[in-house]
């Protein structure tokens, strides 16, 4: 009975917060300068993140959307902290803004709970319906929708990929921002896989640099070791540590995004995030003339890169596979 109860309270903020939308939206379509939102977990001067961005300000300029022109875009970074980020969540909740695009669980969740109804495209989210964030993906139902980064089906795949390229891997350790709902999920499909690939896994809750540290040193410290990291604004703020960690004990690492063997990391398999917010881009113009993030399905990825790095694998003293290197989609030299 609790459980039905938490379901329909649930619910029932959700459409509340559909049914608030259309009023708030309504009072901004009287022409002029159109206002939107930025929230980034990362700091501002990240490439990687630059990247993304840019990409969002083309889709948005094919879609006849230029900041300074009909657009006015208030951009937030949290730098990796997570008081910050819920410091900027409320600022632009606080705005008068017609949507606001977020990246990343942590964000989203941030921001609706500063802002129950202004619309929100997120990108970079896992598991959108376990994280509460919206009630199914062909119907998000609330105020959110927007573009998923992984299905959970990812956890298991890192793992194996791990075990590919390092066969005497025996024990894994998987970096987690505790805080990011979405990525329990994906640990249990570690946690799956490595029973059958008889690998003990052991994640690792990291909220900042002193506690990357602390994990990576007290892991490697005993042999047989790999790393997995999931791509999180906590992890993805400190990528330089733990790629450079990573080469410095010799562990072979395999990453859920490309900006990570882009500064050294080892083996990286996941979306390409600048191509979700280019997408991103055509839900925003959407909802900029009229259209309701409940009536946009969340969309999950279709195409995934393979990325990997022979600097680092020789720094390490890795042998990887030439089978595994012809199914690469870039091979770093």
């Amino acid at each position: 009975m609790a459980s039905y109860l938490g379901r329909r309270k649930f619910l029932a903020t959700l459409l509340g917060g559909a049914a608030a939308w259309p009023l708030a939206a309504g009072a901004q379509q009287g022409g002029g300068m159109r206002r939107i939102g930025v929230l980034m977990g990362t700091a501002q001067n990240d490439p990687d993140q630059k990247t993304s961005l840019a990409a969002l300000l083309e889709g948005l300029a094919a879609l006849d959307w230029r900041d300074g022109r009909n657009i006015h875009i208030e951009y937030r970074w949290a730098a990796g902290d997570p008081e910050q980020l819920r410091t900027y969540a409320a600022e632009l909740g606080a705005l008068s803004l017609e949507v606001v695009l977020t990246q990343g669980t942590p964000a989203t969740a941030a921001l609706r709970q500063a802002a129950s109804t202004i619309p929100i495209v997120f990108v970079s989210v896992t598991d959108p319906v376990g994280s509460g964030l919206v009630v199914n993906l062909a119907h998000p139902g609330g105020n959110i929708t927007g573009f998923s980064n992984y299905e959970t089906s990812m956890g298991g795949k890192w793992l194996a990929t791990l075990r590919e390229i390092a066969p005497n891997v025996k024990r894994a350790t998987v970096l987690v921002n505790p805080e990011n709902v979405g990525v329990a999920r994906l640990v249990q499909e570690m946690s799956s896989a490595a029973s059958r690939l008889r690998v003990e896994l052991n994640p690792a809750p990291v909220r900042d640099a002193a506690a990357i540290e602390h994990a990576i040193e007290a892991f490697a410290a005993r042999e047989g070791g790999g790393l997995m990291v999931v791509a999180d604004f906590i992890t993805l703020a400190h990528r330089d540590l733990i790629v450079s960690m990573a080469t410095q004990h010799r562990l072979p690492a395999t990453f859920s995004e490309r900006s990570f063997v882009a500064v050294g990391g080892l083996v990286s398999y996941g979306v390409d995030r600048a191509e979700l917010f280019r997408r991103a881009a055509s839900y925003i113009d959407r909802i900029l003339r009229g259209a309701y993030p409940a009536d946009l399905p969340v969309q999950q990825p279709t195409k995934f890169e393979l990325v990997v790095n022979l600097n680092t694998a020789k720094a390490i003293g890795l042998a990887i596979p030439e089978t595994f290197l012809l199914r690469a989609d870039e091979v770093i030299e």
